[in-house]
């Protein structure tokens, strides 16, 4: 009989078909594929809830995807990522693990949390230098009450960074923890800065001890753009599974190429349906 003992998961996956990370009744959930997976390897009892000495490192959203969740679990000696995902549907991939010690947490042992959003932004349609002075405004220790439906543990000290890409800024957020939602209305605020309909004070409002009206309440932004996509341990060497990386890459580029046609095929109907283009095409026929 082989040994067991605590070892870390990285695990990537698409969060666009999960109602979430964490597990849920009646839905599907990252969490409940992982554990379905450890069941048809017989790592779980049919009868157990979850693993022994099992955490998470966080609850990303229904919606949000991850590069760097971080799972932990007492797991025989033979369970590599590439045997975990012998029995993961494709769009869960572990790609990487750690040997961990026997009182390691992975929500509590994490030192920092790290999430990417992509937010489609044009320069015709954002002030880079309104968003860049939210994003510095938003940083720093807050009481993010009125930007998270939690009612507790809503005090955070967050750093946004915010980079061009084209049509796009990649928004940064990091921190040692996040409420619920806490990145996405972090985001959509800064972007109503940024497009000029909301203005600092109304951020800093946001900000105030008392809570906001319900009809000044900021909105989430959507949860697909946003990726986990790191999580700091410093007492934890992960070592990358060559082919479970390997493999989890041509998931990923089949799933970006997917993406691209879709966009494609939806940009020739969106031109097919614009009447200007038509009445323009019909005229160069004459």
């Amino acid at each position: 009989m082989s040994s067991s003992s605590l070892r870390a998961f990285r695990v990537a996956y698409d969060g666009t078909g999960y109602y979430g990370f964490q597990r849920q009744p009646d839905v599907p959930t990252v969490e409940d594929a992982i554990f379905d997976a450890l069941r048809d390897l017989e790592v779980l009892a049919a009868d157990a809830s979850k693993p022994a000495g099992y955490a998470a490192a966080g609850r990303t959203d229904a919606g949000v995807s991850a590069l760097a969740q971080t799972i932990t679990l007492e797991v025989p000696d033979w369970l590599t990522p590439r045997a975990l995902n012998s029995t993961l549907p494709a769009d869960v991939r572990a790609w990487a693990s750690a040997d961990a010690p026997d009182d390691f947490h992975a929500t509590h042992h994490a030192t920092r949390r790290t999430y990417t959003y992509y937010l489609h932004a044009p320069e015709s349609a954002v002030d880079d230098d309104r968003f860049a002075a939210a994003c510095e405004a938003l940083s720093g220790s807050h009481d993010f009450h009125n930007l998270t439906p939690d009612d507790h543990n809503t005090e955070r000290a967050p750093t946004l960074e915010a980079t061009r890409e084209g049509h796009y800024l990649v928004v940064t957020v990091t921190a040692g923890g996040f409420a619920r939602e806490l990145v996405r209305q972090l985001v959509s605020l800064a972007h109503d800065v940024g497009t000029g309909n909301a203005s600092l004070e109304t951020l800093e409002r946001a900000l105030d001890p008392d809570p906001l009206p319900g009809h000044k309440g900021i909105s989430p932004a959507p949860p697909e753009p946003l990726v986990l996509t790191a999580v700091d341990y410093p007492a934890l060497e992960f070592t990358v599974d060559p082919e479970a990386a390997e493999r989890a890459r041509a998931v990923f580029e089949t799933r970006r190429l997917e993406h691209q046609t879709a966009a494609r095929v939806a940009g020739h109907i969106e031109m097919g349906t614009d009447s200007d283009a038509n009445e323009r095409d019909g005229d160069a026929l004459k």
